[in-house]
């Protein structure tokens, strides 16, 4: 186990262990999708509210960086990069994984103290933030990773990769955690089940998983 990794273990428990204990917490659902809608329509549009909810969802999202980074760039392969995720996006899959229906211990523990108007800014945060482009290292596999995606993908997360308000944004993500994700979609073993992604990787080796996994993380 690499220091680093120990390091985010420890700081992550430190985190857990300042916040309120989970039992003393009712879970608050967020407000219905179309009043997200207005309120996100209407923050995005005013700059001085806009500013605002970004600078609070920094402070609620501390916790966080441990495994996002601080800007919502993954400091960790295995672990998504939040920055530049459809705000709506976001909020759907916080809440998710507070009531339960993302199966992740760790994450829904973190989740499950979060306010609604906490799990709003933080949505707000990320969403607002730049993700880098990683230049590829094997062009060529980057081409036969762009062929694969023209083929499969941009009905759902469109030319650019950026999704929408209920597809992820795939484009800069870290190649570990799309690498992962397919497979795991592929395989039906992971903890998230979407008939049209396992239907597509179903249809990807593991050098097609690989070349399109290379190709999405140097999309800007």
């Amino acid at each position: 186990m690499s220091p680093h990794t120990v390091w985010f273990w420890f700081s992550s428990l430190l985190a857990l262990a300042s916040m309120p204990l989970q039992a003393a917490y009712t879970w608050v659902p967020s407000a219905p999708a179309h009043e997200i809608e207005i309120r996100l329509a209407r923050t995005q549009a005013d700059s001085v509210a806009h500013k605002a909810a970004i600078a609070a969802g920094k402070r609620s999202a501390t916790f966080c960086a441990n495994c996002h980074g601080d800007n919502g760039v993954s400091v960790l392969e295995h672990v998504p990069n939040l920055a530049g995720q459809n705000a709506f996006y976001l909020l759907a899959q916080i809440d998710k994984f507070g009531d339960g229906r993302r199966k992740d211990d760790f994450m829904s523990g973190l989740v499950k103290v979060l306010k609604p108007d906490e799990r709003f800014n933080i949505a707000v945060f990320y969403a607002s933030q730049a993700v880098p482009a990683t230049p590829a290292k094997n062009r060529g596999q980057a081409a036969a990773g762009g062929k694969h995606f023209a083929r499969a993908c941009v009905g759902c997360h469109g030319a650019k990769g950026y999704g929408t308000r209920e597809v992820a944004r795939l484009a800069g993500q870290r190649i570990g955690y799309l690498t992962q994700a397919l497979t795991n979609y592929r395989s039906g073993s992971g903890l998230r089940s979407d008939k049209r992604m396992t239907g597509v990787s179903q249809t990807l080796s593991n050098d097609d998983i690989a070349a399109l996994a290379v190709y999405l993380s140097t999309l800007p």
